[in-house]
């Protein structure tokens, strides 16, 4: 989630059997072998469109590219840089691989994912030989009825599902001052552009992974900047849905009214494929029932380098400025829209901003006991049948669960109330009025406006397992709360390290947004490939 973490939740192939990480790797470091960035491989920077072409001439199998992205985890992952970023490798991938080799030839392609080596986030539910565990060691051992809807739909699209990616425990809604990155059975995860940096989370294995090219695209899950956040700090593109666009059945919860998956790749076309083949209507959660009207199967006729001519953007200050070097980078990205043909709206002042914090983290403390419960209860083989079982569980393995920080949020949701409670009632209306009626839709229709723009995040900071994260703005609250679409897309790099561009808008404007960012991207072909360096040198 990174739930306004800025704030609020501050104030507020490592075990693929599933077995705890050793202590040592719980505050990883960078290894003696980082001083050597990884070998070069022709799967650098290569994208979904490419990797087809490759298997239609010929030049590569699904096969042979889950061999090779294997081989690059080994090296990279638990090996050599040590990113930790998947949490465990899938036991039957190649032969999955194989069998989609042979329906190509028998049958042609399913579509752009087939035979494309996928990884998803440890959150969302396969029922096959891996776990899904949110990184804690609280759901080892836990099988879960059916695949997600996540898992089936890529499946389906004939994606190769390769691992899973290490996430900040419980997708960061356990405790106050928790560090990005962390969980109990996974470790830290490394940002591969400096590794003793932060890769934000909670999606932070997914983002680390795509970017260090350890598969062709990647998923994640936001609930308030999960997937935007460690988008930015990674340098990849990141597209958080209209929440109902993709199914969340089968991922472990948060929020119904914010909970979404999504894409995580290193190019705006990539993310876009991606979100195309998870969209859809799931029969386990109700707020896909108008997916289906807002579906676009071929999202290649949003590539439009010039998308941005005639675009009326609108710059929300009041989510900038807090980080100087950030300002630059966006000052430059702003003349970068300008002359790609984009009108600036500049600023643009939504009033409700800073007013959703308080109702919206009674809504997810309400929500993440109610849909935690039920989730946990479907679940067979489980040390943990409820929240309080959770709760329970972490005080007597604190040594495991609890090294660095606690689980207040837990604790606090464990004492609300059901559904039915008026306070509930009450602040999810308050989300939904400020920001949407009197947030977002409000000041776009006011001012005309075709998209709402803002530095996505801060650069990574040094991670500290002692205090915790040390974030300084970040503009996913207000599409967050509201439920609507944000894309982030690399727009430089202060000192060496990533920052992105948000754009967001109104409910099921995704096809916009893409548009924008890609002829964004186009214009400024922003993203660098990380370098894996143990440490900035200034």
């Amino acid at each position: 989630m990174a739930t306004r973490r800025r704030e609020f939740l501050k104030a507020g192939l490592a075990v693929a059997a599933g077995g705890a990480i050793s202590s040592e790797r719980l505050g990883a470091q960078p290894s003696p072998q980082a001083q050597t960035a990884p070998s070069r491989s022709e799967l650098d920077e290569i994208t979904v469109a490419e990797l087809q072409e490759g298997m239609k001439s010929g030049r590569f199998t699904a096969r042979g590219l889950t061999q090779t992205y294997l081989e690059r985890i080994e090296a990279i992952d638990k090996r050599g840089p040590a990113l930790n970023s998947v949490i465990e490798v899938n036991p039957e991938a190649l032969a999955i691989a194989a069998q989609l080799d042979e329906e190509r030839r028998a049958k042609g392609p399913r579509g752009p994912l087939h035979g494309v080596p996928v990884l998803i986030k440890d959150n969302i539910a396969t029922a096959d030989k891996m776990q899904t565990t949110a990184g804690s060691l609280a759901l080892v051992g836990a099988r879960v009825p059916k695949d997600s809807a996540v898992a089936a739909r890529l499946r389906a699209a004939g994606a190769v599902i390769i691992g899973k990616t290490n996430l900040s425990e419980w997708a960061n809604f356990r405790g106050d001052h928790s560090t990005s990155g962390w969980s109990g059975r996974g470790g830290l995860t490394l940002n591969p552009y400096a590794l003793d940096r932060n890769t934000s989370g909670s999606s932070s294995g997914s983002g680390a992974a795509a970017a260090a090219n350890l598969c062709a695209v990647a998923v994640g899950t936001e609930t308030d900047g999960s997937i935007v956040s460690p988008s930015s700090m990674n340098g990849v593109v990141g597209i958080k849905p209209t929440v109902g666009l993709v199914g969340r059945g089968g991922i472990v919860p948060i929020s119904h009214t914010q909970d979404t998956a999504g894409p995580m790749a290193r190019t705006v076309a990539d993310a876009a494929v991606l979100l195309a083949a998870l969209a859809g209507r799931d029969t386990d959660d109700e707020a896909t029932t108008d997916a289906q009207k807002h579906l676009v199967s071929d999202t290649t006729r949003f590539l439009d380098p010039h998308g941005l001519r005639g675009a009326r953007l609108g710059v929300v200050r009041k989510l900038a400025g807090f980080n100087r070097h950030v300002d630059a980078v966006f000052g430059e990205a702003l003349l970068a829209l300008k002359k790609a043909g984009a009108e600036i709206v500049d600023p643009v002042e939504i009033a409700s901003i800073g007013k959703v914090d308080d109702p919206e983290m009674q809504v997810l403390l309400y929500e993440f006991k109610a849909d935690l419960n039920r989730y946990l209860s479907q679940l067979t083989g489980a040390k943990v049948r409820t929240l309080k079982d959770v709760i329970e569980f972490n005080q007597k393995n604190s040594a495991r669960e609890l090294p660095y920080f606690g689980q207040e949020l837990m604790e606090k949701a464990e004492a609300k109330g059901d559904l039915s409670s008026e306070e509930y009632k009450k602040a999810l209306a308050d989300c939904r009025r400020l920001a949407r009626t009197e947030g977002i839709d409000s000041v776009m229709e006011k001012l005309r406006l075709d998209a709402l723009i803002a530095p996505t995040d801060s650069p990574a900071w040094v991670t500290d397992l002692v205090n915790g994260d040390h974030f300084t703005g970040s503009s996913s609250t207000l599409p967050a709360v509201a439920g609507y679409p944000h894309v982030t897309v690399p727009m430089g790099m202060p000192f060496g390290l990533p920052a992105g561009i948000s754009f967001f808008g109104r409910a099921w404007s995704e096809p916009t947004l893409i548009k924008f960012a890609y002829a964004f991207e186009q214009a400024t072909r922003a993203r660098r490939a990380p370098s894996f360096v143990p440490t900035l040198k200034f």
